[in-house]
């Protein structure tokens, strides 16, 4: 039987899976309102909302690495805080704007509070590797329960004090997030240092890179996140205008249909990890998420095919969305997990910042059915890479101490163990990185060669 996380480990989860969640939640919320109520902005096109929805990726992708290694060298906390500083001043900024760049420039600013890399650094400090896989799944929880939650405040809060109440919300949570960093969250022991599991390595980049099984996921990560952007341009729109649903009444919408989405995925869940059967369980989304994109385009005048199609696209998105990550980390080699992530992150918020932009350029120029028969083509070549990717070992990472043990002796004993199946020895950080078969290996047997 296995043993209950320690008090101390859960704590530490709880509170890092809340501090995501309410920065997430303020960056979601604009989602399902920035198209309806940004026309109210001087200056506002479609190209430049779209623009403003999109500028948080890009500032997100440039900064969250350099953010993880001033961890390294400043602390967890003080990053954390200074990042969540800068998204209260962004959030303040779009909340006080009139015109459309000042929106803008308040996006930005709220993605260069880039603290993805520093939390997750901060959760390979406080937990053990077996803490380290509840921690993840729970902050993957969290960021699921934000993205329903922000769709059903957003329309209400707007509907009630227009954007500007939604971006004052934002940065109120902003500083809840700082009362849970300082008074909630465990403070390291140790000084932070660097982890090849917590963040990137400058040195292993290209090499990460160039893995074409990581390819592949990047470019997946990238596509999803532009179709929930660009498909977020013209959603709210279609319901308010073709299937006349008004946008105070959009929540009702969004809340019975991710709910039913939520309910519908978790077997899909439980058939790809359980009876490891990730690949055809990914094809099968990534099929639904482009089928979707294109139904959309004649679904527009029937609410019920309509609402039918916007389901199985929450269904598709949310499944890939939980997916994703833990495939990423079946994929990554031994001691390169942490800059496999680090890429994949950026690939996510360069997708975010691709399709507000982009998506909203294209909505300008060409209309609706363009866009969403773009959004469709980019997923039909994901689909092409999909279907051509290896099935992924069923591999968990640890992470080794080897202060006192020979380092040649180390690899062949390592190596030798039941389980292992790869071994990575990093001198200058005194540990080795393990990939090993969980069902096989044993934690007990490391103890003779501690």
């Amino acid at each position: 039987m296995k043993s209950a996380a320690p008090p101390y480990e859960l704590r530490t989860i709880a509170s890092l899976a809340s501090l995501y969640a309410f920065r997430m939640l303020g960056l979601f919320m604009v989602l399902p309102v920035l198209m309806l109520y940004g026309q109210e902005y001087e200056a506002s096109t479609p190209a430049l909302l779209g623009l403003a929805l999109g500028a948080y990726g890009l500032s997100q992708a440039l900064l969250q690495v350099p953010f993880g290694m001033l961890s390294d060298r400043w602390g967890r906390k003080p990053v954390i805080a200074a990042g969540l500083v800068i998204f209260a001043i962004g959030s303040i900024v779009a909340a006080e704007s009139t015109s459309v760049y000042g929106l803008i420039l308040g996006r930005f600013l709220q993605g260069c509070g880039a603290i993805a890399s520093a939390i997750m650094a901060l959760v390979t400090d406080l937990t053990s590797d077996e803490g380290r896989t509840k921690a993840m799944a729970s902050i993957g929880a969290s960021i699921g329960l934000s993205f329903t939650l922000a769709l059903v405040l957003g329309p209400v809060l707007t509907a009630w004090g227009g954007l500007s109440l939604v971006f004052w919300v934002t940065a109120a949570l902003a500083g809840v997030g700082l009362l849970i960093l300082y008074k909630v969250v465990p403070t390291p022991y140790v000084s932070a240092q660097r982890n090849r599991d917590s963040g990137a390595v400058p040195e292993l980049l290209l090499d990460t890179l160039g893995n074409p099984q990581l390819l592949r996921l990047n470019f997946g990560i990238f596509v999803l996140h532009f179709v929930l952007m660009a498909s977020f341009l013209v959603l709210p729109a279609i319901m308010e205008s073709q299937l006349g649903i008004g946008r105070q009444q959009h929540w009702q919408v969004y809340l019975p249909v991710l709910l039913l989405a939520f309910v519908a995925m978790v077997p899909l869940i439980i058939v790809s990890e359980k009876k490891r059967k990730t690949k055809p369980v990914v094809i099968g989304a990534v099929a639904l998420l482009g089928l979707m994109e294109l139904a959309m385009v004649w679904s527009q005048q029937d609410r019920v095919w309509f609402l039918l199609g916007l389901f199985l696209f929450f269904v598709a998105f949310n499944l890939l969305e939980a997916t994703l990550p833990s495939l990423m980390s079946k994929l990554a080699p031994a001691g390169k997990k942490g800059t496999a992530s680090g890429i994949y992150s950026t690939c996510q918020f360069l997708g975010a910042f691709a399709g507000g932009a982009g998506g909203g350029w294209l909505l300008a120029e060409a209309g609706v059915t363009a866009l969403l028969g773009a959004c469709g083509l980019l997923v039909a070549a994901w689909l092409v890479l999909v279907l051509s990717m290896t099935p992924p070992r069923y591999l968990a990472g640890v992470q080794v101490p080897l202060s006192k043990v020979d380092s040649a002796r180390a690899y062949s004993l390592l190596a030798a163990l039941p389980g292992v199946e790869e071994v990575v020895l990093v001198e200058k950080e005194a540990a080795a990185y393990l990939k090993v078969d969980p069902a096989i290996f044993k934690r007990d047997s490391l103890k003779a060669i501690l």
